[in-house]
């Protein structure tokens, strides 16, 4: 068993953990400026990510450029990780590959400080996708309770490159937000609230 065998109602029974589900839950939070280059970058690879319509192309031209995006407004003092290996604890479940991992860390070679599980979502389903995302936040709360890291809310999103569906896991309570977040509409909006995830304000 690894962190996509999990669904919602796994992660809940598992985990002990409380579900609450709301409308806009991150929509109060501002926009941020983006660069000149993310958004001409924008411009340039969504029109080719729908083309192509893969979500390892989706992965390449649009969410790793986000995330390179948020990590150039911290000045680079935070890192991510892509399709990398976290195994936490392989008698619950927590094993496996992440889609992404960003961490408060600027350390890049090994993951230190977790704070956002980012998830592709498979087959356009971000619903499908919520499972997982869960069981890899929960890993992360594990990871940064045994080194120590004083992190009280590990993040959580769900995407298919263009919508984002954003969550947080504060003490033993999942909040999902149910409003999707389009990178193509609001592109100041998605790096708002990953922004804000950083700085543990979301």
């Amino acid at each position: 068993m690894s962190y996509s065998d999990f669904s919602i109602k796994k992660t809940q029974d598992d985990f002990g953990l409380e579900i609450i589900e709301g409308l806009g839950i991150f929509s109060n939070i501002e926009s941020s400026k983006i660069s000149d280059y993310f958004s001409k970058t924008l411009e340039e690879n969504l029109p080719l990510a729908v083309a192509i319509n893969t979500e390892k192309a989706k992965s390449e031209l649009i969410i790793s450029d986000v995330l390179i995006e948020v990590r150039k407004k911290f000045n680079r003092k935070i890192s991510f990780f892509s399709g990398i290996e976290f195994n936490i604890d392989k008698d619950r479940g927590l094993n496996g590959y992440c889609d992404f991992i960003v961490s408060l860390s600027p350390e890049q070679l090994f993951i230190k400080s977790p704070v956002i599980a980012l998830v592709e979502a498979k087959n356009e389903n971000i619903m499908s996708g919520l499972g997982q995302c869960i069981a890899e936040m929960v890993a992360a709360k594990i990871f940064n309770g045994k080194e120590g890291n004083n992190i009280p809310i590990v993040y959580g999103a769900v995407t298919t490159g263009i919508f984002w569906k954003f969550l947080k896991l504060a003490d033993n309570t999942v909040y999902i937000d149910l409003k999707d977040y389009s990178i193509e509409d609001n592109p100041g909006r998605v790096i708002g609230i990953l922004s804000s995830m950083m700085e543990q304000k979301a």
